[in-house]
């Protein structure tokens, strides 16, 4: 499994999109569906409606990288909140291990008047 630098932004298109769309119709929908760059310094995750392909689109440099897995008898665990999702590369590292992130949780953050 490769890793992404810690640097990256991630963002996820919430909906479901038709997998027949290459670099040029997936950086469409970044434009104009998740009002993002598609040539910032940024990994953009789509899925397909079954929920068990991902791709990836990714600038770098001088061109476009377009990933692709096909899970065999899973599924990803898709977060569902909001238009577009954005998360951490480790975040993203784990739904790519099929974490459901939805089902984390954080310990509550405490503040104090005193020590």
């Amino acid at each position: 499994m490769f890793h992404f630098d810690q640097s990256l932004k991630v963002y996820l298109h919430r909906d479901a999109v038709d997998f027949r769309k290459s670099i040029n119709g997936l950086s469409v929908l970044v434009e104009q569906s998740m009002k993002r760059d598609p040539f910032a310094r940024a990994v953009y995750g789509f899925r397909n409606k079954r929920a068990d392909r991902i791709k990836l689109l990714l600038y770098e440099r001088n061109g476009f990288w377009l990933m692709m897995k096909r899970l065999e008898a899973d599924r990803f665990a898709w977060p569902r909140n909001g238009e577009v999702v954005e998360l951490s590369v480790e975040q993203f590292q784990w739904l790519l291990e099929g974490i459901d992130l939805a089902a984390m949780r954080k310990h509550p953050e405490r503040r104090y008047a005193r020590a």
